[in-house]
């Protein structure tokens, strides 16, 4: 175990522990002697990021030595080195710093950004010195006993929105009826099967709109799936909730908005509820099934009483609705990075 024994750290600790208190947080020191702390925890992700500036605190409070890494400073700004079938390894930041991998006990994942590559002025080393350093940075992302909340492995499935969807089917968990396809033929067959279509990007980055006219007229939707697939879904009337799933802890609270995309509304309210206990048992089997560690499933409730799932996120925003149901999210992602 390390002791801190900054003296500007210890006041930093100080001044921060007053700002999470105020937030409901509790701070923990650990030991009789100072601040003890276990290991090191890795925020993936950079300062400029609310959320990561928030759990950086929250850490600090804790007593643990936290810091930020962001991937895009890597190879140009930091290093990395490992020793495959050793766990002799470690990472210099920006700063200086120099991590060993064996003194890491978690990274939290926030955000990645890739490698980056500075401008070579050929395209063939350009590719080379991408693969080279994303192949890095993916190795560090699997091995050793490091904690990921979450991990490279969610993180991927994530990015198959159509294979977590058939995933969360054979869980026993209805989804909406969708279609993911580039055929003209059957984007108009499926909305015409639909009262109410709705459409949005296979991959995500965009938000959901309804179907219209518009959409479907022959030339336009031609050239626009020639360029790329949808992901066409029936919309499902009724309520949206969201349920936050923490290790085994569950917070649940409804949406309210008229929106079609809750997202895009900045004034919509947040009512804590209690879920049903098969709903809540299906959002703990979906964070297993998906690889999470923690992860944000957005559902809808039908005015019959059932839930639609409809995604979950691996690196979801929470600040705001911490804030305005008041479930520890900040308390439980700490219990997950210091094991606890």
């Amino acid at each position: 175990n390390l002791i801190i024994r900054d003296f500007d750290a210890l006041i930093r600790i100080e001044s921060q522990k007053a700002v999470l208190e105020g937030r409901g947080l509790k701070p923990k020191i650990f030991g009789q002697r100072g601040f003890q702390v276990a290991n090191v925890i890795l925020i993936l992700g950079n300062a400029e990021d609310v959320h990561a500036r928030h759990l950086h605190e929250a850490l600090t409070v804790a007593a643990a030595i936290a810091h930020y890494f962001d991937s895009r400073w890597f190879p140009t700004r930091a290093s990395l080195s490992w020793q495959p079938g050793t766990p002799t390894g470690s990472i210099r930041l920006p700063d200086g710093h120099r991590l060993s991998l064996s003194d890491i006990r978690s990274v939290f994942w926030r955000s990645f950004g890739g490698a980056y590559i500075p401008e070579l002025g050929d395209a063939d080393r350009a590719r080379i010195a991408t693969n080279d350093a994303m192949s890095a940075l993916r190795s560090l992302m699997q091995v050793g006993s490091i904690r990921w909340v979450n991990s490279w492995q969610a993180y991927q499935f994530h990015k198959e929105k159509p294979l977590q969807l058939d995933t969360v089917r054979q869980l026993g968990v209805a989804i909406p009826k969708t279609l993911i396809s580039n055929d003209p033929d059957d984007i108009r067959e499926f909305s015409a099967r639909c009262d109410r279509p709705i459409f949005k990007p296979v991959y995500g980055g965009a938000h959901t709109q309804f179907v219209t006219p518009e959409h479907l007229e022959p030339s336009r939707l031609k050239l626009a799936l020639q360029i790329a697939p949808v992901t066409l879904q029936e919309y499902i009337p009724g309520t949206n909730i969201r349920t936050y799933v923490i290790g085994e802890s569950v917070f649940a609270a409804e949406i309210r908005s008229p929106a079609v995309d809750f997202r895009e509304d900045t004034a919509a309210e947040l009512i804590p509820i209690e879920l049903p206990d098969a709903v809540r048992q299906h959002g703990l089997a979906i964070r297993q099934a998906l690889f999470l560690e923690w992860t944000a499933i957005d559902w809808r409730r039908q005015p019959t009483g059932e839930y639609i799932f409809l995604e979950a996120n691996p690196s979801p925003m929470f600040i705001y609705f911490e804030k305005q149901t008041g479930f520890p999210i900040t308390q439980k992602l700490l219990d997950l990075l210091l094991d606890r």
